[in-house]
């Protein structure tokens, strides 16, 4: 690991003033950082420790949850009214890492969290997003873990983040506070295609830090699933995953989906959303016919590379599976 200086900063303003300088990174749980700076993937000059700041806590405030960035993971996911009024953002976190990492990982921390692309994570190794320019061997390498989805020329990693799916099918909204003040950005837009900079994956300016996310409290965020397929039982990374967010029509067992939002993750180099499926389940009821179309509208535009074609069913049954959930028993 390289030699670099450490400031703890008391006020945001000064880790803001501070973190605009080139090679300057936040540090908060560090629980993908410090790896990253062991492996030579991330060689900042100067870490900022913001853990003294006053971003930590949940609060219900109106019509929404607002979470601080620095709460940890584990908290967030034991908060009484996370579990109730948004069980799949609970249900998201405790599937995102071991306790151990839980109970350090931050919220803002896990939003900008890298990839596990094995190529980006070995220096040795050309990656457009670690080194822009130097090509994408996945595109015709080892890419089992690769998107199917939102892929580029330039990139086919595939975002990590469990909470980044849960918070997207759930309209979320990331505050952030920089040199210009404060901004909000919603989490559709909050990440970047990879197109031919892949290296820039989030619209954050210079400096910029999160403070908050503030996720709306609604009927159709209290009908809400998360279904994650590894590759084992214990801590590992999505294979692939939806995040569900479903509101029936009241009245009969068989009645209509009134609304729907979801998200998946392990299948693009962003949480997708995808307008398709939530199209072919609104105003129908879930039946088998009705999840098959829904299955089939995710991966229309699917391009899968031999590695990882698997995932196109896989994903399918995901998505099965966690409607057949919120249907209930028949």
């Amino acid at each position: 690991m390289d030699d670099f200086a450490y400031t703890r900063a008391g006020r945001a303003e000064t880790a803001i003033r501070l973190a605009a300088q080139p090679r300057t990174r936040f540090i908060a749980g560090g629980t993908d950082l410090l790896y990253l700076m062991k492996e030579g993937v991330e060689r900042p000059e100067h870490l900022i420790d913001i853990n003294a700041l006053p971003l930590a806590g949940v609060r219900r405030a109106g019509g929404r949850i607002e979470l601080g960035a620095l709460s940890r993971m584990s908290d967030v996911a034991a908060h009484p009214a996370v579990g109730r009024r948004l069980p799949v953002l609970a249900q998201a976190l405790l599937a995102s890492a071991s306790p151990q990492v839980r109970n350090m990982a931050s919220l803002g921390g896990n939003l900008l969290q890298r990839t596990r692309c094995w190529y980006f994570r070995d220096a040795s190794m050309p990656c457009n997003k670690r080194a822009p320019g130097s090509g994408c061997p996945a595109i015709e390498g080892r890419n089992r873990w690769h998107a199917i989805l939102g892929g580029s020329r330039s990139c086919i990693a595939v975002h990590p983040s469990d909470l980044a799916v849960a918070l997207t099918a759930l309209d979320a909204t990331v505050h952030v506070l920089g040199a210009a003040g404060p901004r909000a950005i919603g989490i559709a837009d909050f990440y970047l295609p990879p197109g031919d900079t892949p290296h820039r994956e989030t619209v954050l300016r210079a400096g910029e830090l999160i403070t908050r996310i503030d996720v709306p409290l609604t009927p159709l965020a209290e009908g809400s699933r998360y279904v994650k397929v590894r590759d084992r039982a214990s801590f590992e990374f999505a294979v692939v995953s939806v995040a569900a967010c479903v509101r029936l029509e009241d009245g009969p067992r068989d009645g209509a989906v009134r609304e729907a939002s979801l998200a998946f993750g392990g299948v693009a180099p962003r949480p997708w959303r995808s307008s398709a499926v939530e199209r072919a389940l609104t105003g129908r009821p879930l039946t088998p016919a009705s999840i098959r179309a829904a299955g089939e509208a995710l991966v229309r535009e699917a391009r899968p590379r031999p590695d990882n074609a698997f995932k196109v069913p896989l994903v399918q049954r995901a998505l099965s599976d966690v409607l057949e959930q919120l249907r209930g028993p028949r």
